[in-house]
C-alpha cells in the first residue's frame, strides 16, 4: 500500500472517530473554522498593533505617575509591580527612579496611543465580524467602526487599569496581607472575564447574549492570566539573566511572542463561542462530497 493511500486511510479513520466524540468533535470544528476565517493572519495584525500601543501606554503610566505619586517611592514602586505583572516582558523599562512628570511626554503617549489603540480595536472588531459571519455590507462604515473603536479602548482601558489596581494589592502587608494576596490574584481574574465579556460583544454587530459569549469569555480569562503568569516567568529566568544586548533582543521577541499567543487564545475562544452557539459540529477533515456533508459543514459553507 502506498503511503498516501496509508495516509488517507488513517485520516479517514481519525475522521469517523472524532464525528463520533463530542469533545474531539468540537475541537476539531474550532480548529478548522479558525483556519477557513484565517483568523491566525488577524491574529499577526493584532499583536503588531499590540506592540506598538503598549510603549506609549507606558510612556502615559509613568508620566501619571509622575504627577501623581511624586515623593512617595513606595507607593510608585506597588503600582510598578502590579504593572509588571499585567506587563511581563517590560519590566526593565519600569523602575522608580525613571518616573517623572511631563506635559509633553504625556501628550505625545495619549496620541500615539490612541493611534495604535485604534488600529487594534480596528484590527479586533473586523476579526470578530468575520468570526460571527457578518456580511460585509452588514458590518459598520468607518465612522461607526470608530465610534466602536473608541467606545473599547475607554472600556478596555478602565478595566486594565482596574485590573492593575486590584494586582497592587498583593504588595500590600500588614494583618490582612494574606486577604490582600488572594484578592490581588482573584480580583484581576474576574477582571479579565469581565473585560473578554464586555469585549466579545461590543467588538461585533452580531447581537449576542451574555450566554453566548461566556464559555469563551471564561477560557480566554484563563489563558490571558496564564500568561501573564508565563510572561512573569521568562522575564525573572530568561531576560533578568541575559546581557544588555541579548536582554534587549528578549525583551522584544517576547513581547511579540506573548502578544501573538494572547491573540490567537482570545481568536480560538470566539470561535469556540460561534462553533457552540450556532452547532456547528462534527465537522469533516478531508473534502467530501455534497452528499456526505455534515449539517455543520453546510452550515459553515453557507456562511462564507
Amino acid at each position: 500500500m502506498r503511503p498516501t493511500e496509508l495516509a488517507g486511510k488513517a485520516l479517514a479513520a481519525f475522521d469517523g472517530f472524532q464525528a463520533r466524540h463530542k469533545a474531539v468533535a468540537f475541537s476539531v470544528a474550532v480548529s478548522k473554522k479558525f483556519g477557513e476565517d484565517r483568523a491566525g493572519g488577524m491574529a499577526a495584525l493584532l499583536a503588531y498593533y499590540g506592540f506598538f500601543a503598549l510603549f506609549p501606554l507606558l510612556l502615559i503610566l509613568v508620566t501619571v505617575l509622575g504627577f501623581v505619586l511624586q515623593g512617595h517611592p513606595a507607593q510608585q514602586a506597588s503600582v510598578l509591580a502590579a504593572a509588571k505583572r499585567d506587563f511581563p516582558s517590560l519590566a526593565g523599562y519600569l523602575k522608580v527612579g525613571s518616573i517623572s512628570g511631563s506635559g509633553l511626554a504625556l501628550g505625545i503617549g495619549i496620541l500615539a496611543a490612541l493611534w495604535a489603540g485604534l488600529g487594534v480595536a480596528g484590527a479586533a472588531q473586523q476579526a470578530m465580524n468575520t468570526i460571527w459571519g457578518v456580511p460585509r455590507n452588514d458590518q459598520p462604515n468607518m465612522w461607526k467602526s470608530r465610534l466602536r473603536s473608541l467606545a473599547l479602548l475607554a472600556t478596555l482601558g478602565s478595566a486594565l487599569v482596574l485590573s492593575t489596581a486590584a494586582s497592587a494589592l498583593n504588595g500590600i502587608g500588614g494583618s490582612f496581607a494574606v486577604l490582600f494576596t488572594l484578592a490581588g490574584t482573584v480580583a484581576p481574574l474576574l477582571l479579565n472575564l469581565a473585560l473578554y465579556l464586555l469585549a466579545f460583544r461590543l467588538l461585533t454587530v452580531e447581537p449576542l447574549s451574555w450566554r453566548d459569549v461566556l464559555p469563551g469569555a471564561v477560557a480566554g480569562a484563563v489563558t490571558w492570566t496564564l500568561l501573564q503568569w508565563l510572561g512573569g516567568y521568562y522575564t525573572r529566568h530568561v531576560i533578568a539573566h541575559a546581557s544588555h544586548i541579548y536582554g534587549t533582543f528578549a525583551v522584544v521577541i517576547g513581547l511579540l511572542t506573548w502578544l501573538h499567543l494572547g491573540a490567537q487564545t482570545t481568536l480560538y475562544a470566539a470561535e469556540a463561542n460561534s462553533v457552540l452557539r450556532d452547532k456547528l459540529w462534527p465537522r469533516r477533515l478531508t473534502t467530501p462530497s455534497v452528499e456526505a456533508q455534515t449539517e455543520a459543514d453546510t452550515a459553515e459553507t453557507g456562511r462564507n
